[in-house]
């Protein structure tokens, strides 16, 4: 990858993490979300036994309820040619096979990074490898994002779990790449907001198709 100044390493990562995100500062953290940024692999998310990258410096790890059916939650996170549809960030998203999501599924999206006084607009092309996924249960993938002279390479793992009056839904996330390796506080706080902007939006879009009355 080419050499980037430090002065547009902050700019860029603001507006390119891996997820899809609001600029920093501006996104809401889910009523009960509690977020984390563990630098200890112990108690990392899995799914069928393969969990997030343990050697990344840049990882966050969040959850919340969702008061909707896990059928409903299952269905938005997995029919991901939708996701524009609930997700503000998400500016394209298409799938790079057929048939059920499954391990060895592929999409690749997309998200804007807005101008800015360092970097002018762009894009931040993502495609994901669905690695493990056992349906209702977790979900783990993996893949680039490419921007303009950035490469962020991601690991996430989700975890979906029936609780009284709904489904926790729990999520870590793990960063490599020269930028955010060179940046790690800043990087996490990006990703921390992040992966908090998606929990609220699939909250959102979850409980407004459940009518607000919970799983049924």
């Amino acid at each position: 990858m080419p050499a980037i100044r430090s002065t547009g390493v902050r700019a860029a990562l603001v507006t390119a993490p891996l997820v899809a995100v609001a600029v920093l500062g501006t996104s809401v953290a889910p009523a009960g979300a509690t977020g984390t940024a563990p630098r200890t692999t112990g108690t990392s998310l899995t799914c069928r036994g393969a969990g997030v990258d343990p050697d990344a410096v840049v990882r966050y790890r969040t959850e919340t309820v969702i008061h909707a059916p896990l059928s409903t939650i299952w269905k938005l996170q997995t029919d991901v040619e939708r996701w524009p549809s609930w997700q503000k960030p998400v500016t394209t998203s298409e799938r790079l096979d057929r048939g059920p999501f499954r391990a060895g599924s592929a999409f690749r999206w997309t998200t804007p990074v807005p101008p800015n006084p360092l970097t002018p607009a762009t894009s931040l092309d993502i495609t994901s490898t669905v690695k493990q996924v056992r349906t209702g249960s977790c979900i783990r993938w993996t893949g680039p994002a490419v921007g303009e002279q950035l490469r962020i390479d991601g690991v996430h793992v989700w975890n979906f779990t029936k609780v009284r009056g709904g489904v926790r839904v729990t999520t870590e996330e793990t960063h490599r790449g020269e930028l955010v390796d060179a940046n790690v506080d800043f990087a996490t706080q990006v990703l921390g907001a992040g992966l908090e902007t998606w929990l609220l939006e699939l909250k959102t879009a979850a409980e407004a198709r459940a009518g607000h009355h919970g799983p049924r």
